[in-house]
């Protein structure tokens, strides 16, 4: 018996670098994380990295072409917005805000979920009922409009965006882990443990936990992309973060009244968002590939 459980942790780390090497064979998707880590560094270093302060307005300035276009110049290589500031340095800035947001997001929803999966999932009974109908009402919501109701009643800022955006993302990874605990639970190695007497809560964490964190982590990197698109569009609503701290969706929204006459103000921060999620959704595809065995061959 002991041989046994001892033999679980081995098998496991063991699948874990099978499936790292699978993923690291997909060029697309190594590609793809590789322009993500570019987007982290920037918005890390940003202060080293922006050629100008990203709240400094010029009106001298306003409106100014990026440097290829003529009336550009190269201190400003994408132009600048209405206020006069320079576009890069704020798409630069405005990185920190949509990836903060994002993993903080996610971060806090996929702990909940797995605190509310495991419990579903193992207990079954009254606390799956009440849990199931929890998750259930709030998937009746549309995700946004949720969303946008929640930052009507808490008010704009920062900390108030990851609370709304929590509030229901935890019930994707909730589904996710108590499908998986359901169907680790009755597996003999837990069977084994529940037999020399381990507790309710060392099973959940020592047993099935580490045991279906795979596709937890693939769905939560998924579910990163919508995150990122849906703090954007409440950026761009006038709900998120407030002027005048650098947001894509903010940007992407001030640029509407000049669309015709300065498409630069609205279309470089949409193509940051355009390539930062899109990178995010081929990374997390090939990690589903190379971790969920449904997709291995």
């Amino acid at each position: 018996m002991t041989d046994a459980t001892l033999a679980m942790p081995a098998r496991a780390d063991s699948l874990f670098r099978r499936n790292l090497r699978d993923f690291r064979r997909n060029r697309l998707a190594m590609a793809s994380v590789l322009v993500v880590l570019t987007f982290v560094v920037m918005a890390v270093a940003a202060p080293l990295i922006a050629p100008q302060d990203p709240n400094a307005t010029d009106l001298f300035r306003r409106l100014q072409p990026p440097a290829w276009v003529q009336g550009g110049d190269w201190a400003f290589p994408l132009g600048c917005d209405g206020l006069g500031r320079d576009i890069l340095s704020r798409i630069v800035y405005g990185a920190r805000i949509s990836i903060f947001i994002g993993v903080a997001v996610i971060l806090l929803a996929t702990g909940v979920g797995i605190l509310a999966g495991l419990a579903a999932g193992y207990f079954r009974g009254w606390v799956d009922v009440v849990i199931g109908r929890v998750v259930d009402i709030l998937l009746g919501f549309p995700y946004l409009i949720f969303a946008i109701g929640l930052m009507a009643m808490m008010g704009p800022g920062l900390m108030n965006i990851v609370l709304a955006l929590a509030y229901k993302e935890w019930v994707i990874p909730c589904r996710v882990v108590r499908g998986e605990t359901l169907a680790v639970r009755e597996l003999e190695y837990v069977e084994a443990a529940r037999a020399l007497g381990a507790g309710p809560r060392h099973i959940m964490w020592r047993e099935i936990l580490p045991n279906i964190l795979s596709p937890v982590i693939v769905v939560s990197t998924i579910r990163m992309a919508n995150v990122i698109i849906l703090e954007a569009s409440l950026s761009f609503l006038g709900l998120g973060v407030q002027p005048p701290t650098a947001s894509w969706g903010s940007m992407v929204s001030d640029g509407r009244a000049f669309i015709l006459e300065a498409w630069w103000v609205s279309t470089f921060p949409g193509l940051a968002i355009l390539l930062l999620v899109l990178a995010i959704n081929v990374a997390s595809q090939g990690l589903r590939d190379a971790f969920d065995p449904r997709f291995s061959e």
